[in-house]
């Protein structure tokens, strides 16, 4: 429902969409030929390894540096670079050790990424995170230059590739760690194209991160609810406060957003017991 030319900006709106699609995709996504699963890892109580498979979907052979760094999401849910940590911000990356550091996948196979914790004797209570780039190498052909093109080909110019990875949340939980959700700021919007859109903030409070699906449907009064879309795996990381969003709701023919409520679930995903989080209701004049 949410995820070379030479246009720069086409690619950027590319990669844009890839990134929202990895963080509310509700299984592994894939972006070109990479599939990545689980598409985060989290390590609590005696949890010390944990695995992540790569599949190569495309038909060409693929190759993938892997690498450990540090991400903050902003409150509208991007993530950016984070260098050095600010207040509140716990990194995982100097407890956890990875194998293999680069992989080539033939079309069609798979990988496994071992990934081990080493927590230290001192470490403090709470919840620490870093992520698992994989980032796309060069095509293995060489096909980007110019030079390697045959003398009967017309075509003139510079082949680019676009090098797009993917990244995994690897959570750390020690000691006793957990989280209380909100929704509010409901409201019905339009999107540019005039369709109907609900913004929202998620709100989190506690020592941990949150992470779950969101169910949105309408009740008419005095009738029965229909479904207006699902979300899945919306997450909340910690040290943030808040999250907005903004859902594009797939109205049913014959209804209209009048009349009524509209109602948000927000609940554990499914593998975590499903616990309800939070929910929230707008009425509809």
């Amino acid at each position: 429902m949410f995820f070379a030319s030479a246009h720069l900006g086409s690619l950027r709106r590319a990669l844009s969409l890839f990134l929202a699609c990895l963080l509310l995709a509700t299984c592994s996504p894939a972006f070109a030929e990479l599939m990545l699963h689980p598409t985060r890892l989290v390590f609590d109580k005696n949890t010390r390894a944990a695995q992540i498979e790569l599949i190569n979907n495309g038909s060409k052979p693929a190759s993938y540096r892997i690498s450990l760094v540090n991400r903050r999401m902003t409150e509208a849910g991007q993530f950016e670079a984070a260098d050095t940590a600010q207040d509140g911000e716990r990194f995982a990356d100097s407890m956890l050790r990875y194998s293999p550091r680069q992989v080539t996948l033939q079309p069609g196979t798979a990988q496994t990424v071992r990934v081990m914790l080493r927590k230290p004797a001192d470490l403090a209570e709470g919840e620490y995170r870093s992520h698992l780039l994989f980032d796309k190498l060069p095509d293995v052909e060489g096909n980007a230059s110019i030079e390697n093109r045959g003398a009967g080909e017309a075509q003139i110019g510079v082949t680019i590739n676009a090098m797009v990875g993917a990244s995994v949340p690897l959570i750390v939980r020690h000691g006793n760690v957990g989280a209380s959700a909100g929704l509010a700021g409901l409201a019905l919007q339009k999107d540019a194209a005039r369709r109907p859109v609900l913004t929202l903030r998620f709100e989190r409070e506690g020592s941990s991160s949150l992470y779950g699906d969101v169910s949105v449907s309408f009740t008419p009064r005095g009738g029965k609810p229909v479904s207006l879309g699902q979300v899945g795996g919306i997450a909340v990381y910690t040290p943030n406060r808040m999250r907005q969003a903004a859902l594009p709701l797939q109205v049913p023919d014959g209804v209209t957003l009048a009349g009524g409520t509209i109602e948000v679930a927000y609940h554990e995903r499914p593998e975590a017991g499903g616990k309800l989080l939070a929910k929230a209701g707008l009425n509809l004049p």
